[in-house]
């Protein structure tokens, strides 16, 4: 998978980055998670500090476009961020039996 930034802004104001990317690929689409762990790394920041929303893939092609806001600290996202792309960006518990 190769990741490119198309744009990089700061918003001093919210206490974050945001990036727009194009991430191409071959094989099936990548995980959520996949595509944030590489732009964190990218970027040299932790991954809980990262939302990715929206993410877009068009029929026929090996690419996905979306966003990723990264912020300062936890508690900034914590703050500003809904709870439900908190919850879309964390790991799946696994289920007793």
């Amino acid at each position: 998978m190769e990741i490119k930034i198309t744009s990089n802004t700061r918003n001093e104001l919210l206490s974050r980055n945001e990036l727009a990317f194009t991430a191409s690929y071959d094989g099936a689409t990548p995980a959520r998670s996949d595509i944030g762990a590489k732009i964190a790394a990218m970027q040299n920041t932790p991954v809980e500090n990262l939302i990715l929303s929206p993410l877009k893939g068009r029929f026929g092609t090996k690419a996905v476009t979306g966003v990723a806001r990264i912020y300062d600290t936890p508690e900034a996202l914590k703050a500003t961020e809904r709870e439900f792309l908190i919850a879309r960006g964390q790991a799946k518990a696994e289920k007793e039996e």
